[in-house]
């Protein structure tokens, strides 16, 4: 069992950043794969970014390829996505997820762990 918190969510202005963090507790020890993904108001969750154990493997969405960077310290047992150039069609509630393997996994329905979400709010 793996319990992952989310924390940095918050309200800016449309060009401001932010960075997101999550931090993972309980069955570390093994290999496990992390994303983010986020919900608007009135849509399907979606994917924003994935990344591998080893952090050699990266995915992203094409929305936000570019201005987004996801990473992860595997000692401290805690992701990261840094959100650059924000815009309000970023607007959504971000949750941080997770699945035992070394694999970089695209698919939501590929992880098993999630957080409770953070709420990214940007202005126009």
């Amino acid at each position: 069992q793996v319990t992952l918190v989310e924390s940095g969510g918050g309200l800016v202005q449309a060009g401001e950043s932010l960075r997101l963090s999550c931090a993972a507790s309980g069955r570390t020890s093994s290999s496990y794969a992390m994303g983010w993904f986020r919900q608007a108001p009135g849509k399907e969750r979606e994917v924003v970014a994935t990344i591998n154990w080893s952090a050699e493997g990266t995915y992203y969405a094409d929305s936000v390829k570019g201005r987004f960077t996801i990473s992860r310290d595997n000692a401290k047992n805690t992701g990261y996505l840094q959100m650059n150039s924000l815009k309000p069609e970023d607007t959504a509630v971000y949750y941080c997820a997770a699945r035992e393997g070394r694999g970089t996994y695209a698919a939501m329905s590929a992880y098993n762990y999630w957080g409770q979400g953070t709420q990214v709010t940007v202005s126009s």
